[in-house]
Parts: C-alpha cells; structure tokens; sequence
C-alpha cells in the first residue's frame, strides 16, 4: 500500500496499490493551495 501525502500540510491526498509500504511526497494538494480552487488531479 502506498501513500500520497502533501509536502507543505503533510495531509493524507490518496492511497495507491504498491507492493511495498512507499511514501510519496507531493507538492500541491486542494487544502493548502490557496492560488486555484478548481479541482484538478494533476
């Protein structure tokens, strides 16, 4: 089980299917990114 997490809030944004335990790190999420308020998955 792998997890997408925001780098600027450390929130929880997805969980994927991975063999292994894997984090990953990424650099917007909708909570913290005050510039768009459209919902995109990018």
């Amino acid at each position: 089980m792998g997890t997408i997490v925001c780098q600027a809030c450390n929130s929880t944004i997805d969980h994927f299917e991975d063999e292994k335990v894997t984090v990953l790190y990424s650099k917007k999420c909708n909570c913290c990114d005050g510039e768009k308020t459209e919902n995109t998955k990018n």
